[in-house]
């Protein structure tokens, strides 16, 4: 059942988490971050923060409802969009290491969802009215991406072997260049609000298959990460609960990187 609002979103998420965490499932990682992000904004709406609250609940539930729909449809029959396909059939995979989980579920929400949702919300030239409220989220994405990067940091301690290997540093690889995804997904977002059916049926198209193109990437990369990916995960936690449990309570824990910056 679609969610109708900000607070349903949360609700499902959370019901998400639960059963993830009860049954070891993997999906319980992206969702315990999905759910931290999403009870932030609606923690600035309720707090006035956005130009129009009303509106970013429902560009929120709007958003919130693609990943339901994609998690709906593969746990059916395994379809869904191809971004969301990529990542969901990794959930199973004992050598994808955590980080790879959250940025697969980022990848296809962000990539794919995110300008399908904002445009949507205000169609046509409404859209840009939406701009400054969308631009404000990064701020939110930002901290949650820093908790949940310090929380993966506790159960997979050899993270920063990345960085050694010539990949961006832990930090940098969990915010997945968040703000620029979120830039091009703007770009996209006034495209398709400017579109007939027809044509943003063929843009989603071309978005659905670029991300499951980056997905892939994400899953399998080459060089001398996909090497240092093996030594984190011969380190990482295997006690999936624990590890999902651990994510989901991120922004409860105070920030050590907050406090010496």
């Amino acid at each position: 059942m679609a969610a109708e609002n900000i607070d349903e979103v949360v609700d499902e998420l959370a019901g998400i988490v639960r059963e993830a965490a009860r049954t070891g499932d993997r999906i319980g990682y992206f969702a315990a971050l999905y759910r931290q992000v999403t009870v932030e904004i609606r923690t600035a709406i309720h707090g006035g923060v956005f130009d129009d609250g009303t509106r970013m609940d429902r560009f929120d539930t709007l958003f919130g409802n693609r990943y339901f729909d994609a998690y709906d449809a593969w746990r059916r029959d395994r379809s869904g969009p191809r971004c969301w396909r990529e990542s969901f059939r990794l959930l199973d995979d004992a050598d994808t290491i955590i980080v790879q989980h959250l940025l697969l579920g980022v990848n296809a929400h962000i990539n794919l969802d995110l300008a399908i949702a904002a445009a949507r919300t205000d169609p046509g030239e409404n859209i840009h009215a939406l701009r400054r409220d969308f631009l404000l989220i990064n701020d939110i994405l930002a901290r949650v991406v820093l908790a949940v990067q310090e929380s993966v940091g506790a159960v997979s301690p050899l993270m920063s072997l990345l960085d050694q290997v010539g990949a961006r540093t832990d930090e940098r690889i969990l915010d997945f260049s968040v703000r620029q995804s979120r830039e091009e997904a703007w770009y996209n977002a006034v495209l398709l609000a400017g579109q007939n059916e027809e044509e943003r049926e063929a843009t989603i198209e071309r978005l659905d298959v670029r991300a499951a193109v980056l997905a892939r990437l994400i899953a399998r990369p080459g060089g001398l990460v996909r090497p240092a990916l093996h030594l984190i995960r011969n380190t990482e936690s295997d006690d999936v609960p624990a590890v999902i449990t651990h994510l989901n309570n991120a922004m409860k824990r105070p920030s050590t990187r907050r406090a010496t910056e």
